[in-house]
């Protein structure tokens, strides 16, 4: 049994991390029979596979955010059907336009939410602070503005069991489904009424962006992107802050590095963040034709997942790639993703990161892990603390 024959889907939701560099190392274009996916593990295989679109489609009916959220998503289709699809999405999430609103929108969450705990010295950071802000900013930012915050975060973890049910596993389907059914409820009266009052949102501009005057877009063309979006628009930067500021608690000297020039050095401690742990692990594409990568050929018809958190790790492209390191100069960042597939959200992710973690850096001092409870990393697809416990000075 070869090595790749070997890895499990526990394995990899534990810590894919070393599972990465050895198929870095021996086979880094491979068969991974558990997922029932080609890995392309390297940093200049993971380029080739989602800028080379000719050979690479992301028209990927095995994906299993196609088969959970239904088609087309934003994320499993090429030409025009993309097109529209990030034309209604794009222009509300752009940098300029993000710098317009993203301090009002979110700042006030991150208030609202750090208030509760910060007289009391102790706090679980992923469930009463980042998760909270991440949900409610996507949801308010993209037109679910009357949804509460404990429904996105059902939502949120309802949805991620479809997308990452490679195993095919009917309990974790079985959410994703009811999940689903729930956010078309929602988003049903809510695409009727925008229809004929558009208000601006990315919800709204999804289907008016290009279309003949008087017509809009059908809601099964929109709903399935819908729910990628609050997937992905909820999870990454919550995550991406968790795990940023893990990195950061667990080297105190960059910390004390960052508080005195927190205006440069905390940009480069969000990049580092989701470089050291990418919130989302892959962008998934299917084989045109045989296509020879790594070495090895890639069989017609097969899906290839790009996996871009190993790309994040690979020893060709960085230093010491396991070590988080804010004044890191090397490498880049493959957490967002490359090609025309590239994270929409990027600018949103990253500013609502800075936001959140500014304010707990000037509001809370002393702040540290609980050397009792200390963060556990899990996830391959989507990776983050589960739970993040950390002590510091009661606020007066």
């Amino acid at each position: 049994m070869s090595y790749a024959e070997a890895i499990t889907i526990e394995a990899l939701e534990a810590d894919p991390y070393p599972i990465y560099a050895r198929l870095r190392r021996e086979s880094p274009v491979t068969y991974v029979p558990a997922a029932n996916v080609w890995f392309a593990t390297r940093w200049e295989d993971v380029e080739t596979v989602t800028k080379s679109p000719e050979a690479f489609t992301a028209e990927a009916p095995t994906s299993p955010v196609e088969i959970s959220f239904g088609k087309p998503t934003i994320l499993t289709v090429d030409g025009d059907a993309h097109r529209h699809l990030r034309g209604g999405i794009d222009p509300h999430y752009r940098p300029r336009k993000v710098a317009e609103y993203i301090e009002n929108l979110v700042t006030p969450i991150a208030e609202e939410f750090l208030a509760k705990f910060a007289k009391r010295g102790h706090a679980e950071l992923m469930g009463e602070y980042f998760e909270p802000i991440s949900v409610l900013s996507l949801a308010r930012s993209f037109g679910f503005r009357n949804v509460d915050v404990e429904t996105l975060r059902r939502w949120f973890h309802g949805l991620s069991q479809g997308a990452i049910n490679y195993e095919q596993d009917p309990k974790r389907q079985e959410i994703s489904n009811r999940t689903c059914a729930e956010i078309d409820a929602v988003a049903l009266p809510l695409i009727e009424k925008l229809r004929k009052e558009p208000d601006g949102s990315p919800l709204s501009h999804m289907l008016h962006y290009g279309m003949p005057e008087g017509e809009t877009r059908p809601a099964e063309f929109i709903l399935p992107t819908v729910k990628v979006t609050l997937l992905g628009g909820m999870q990454e930067p919550g995550h991406g802050a968790g795990s940023t500021l893990v990195g950061l608690l667990q080297n105190p000297d960059q910390m004390e590095a960052l508080l005195s020039d927190m205006d440069r050095l905390l940009p480069k401690a969000v990049a580092e963040g989701v470089r050291w742990v990418a919130p989302i692990g892959t962008q998934m594409r299917l084989a045109r034709e045989d296509v020879e990568l790594g070495g090895v050929t890639i069989p017609a018809g097969t899906p290839v997942a790009a996996v871009l958190s190993s790309a994040n790790r690979d020893e060709n492209r960085f230093k010491e790639p396991d070590r988080f390191d804010i004044h890191r100069n090397d490498g880049g960042n493959a957490a967002f993703g490359f090609g025309h597939h590239f994270c929409a959200g990027r600018w949103f992710a990253a500013a609502q990161i800075e936001i959140a973690l500014r304010l707990l850096f000037t509001r809370l001092s002393q702040l540290q892990l609980d050397p009792g409870s200390p963060p556990a990393f899990r996830g391959w697809e989507f990776r983050a603390p589960q739970t993040l416990h950390v002590t510091f000075s009661p606020a007066a």
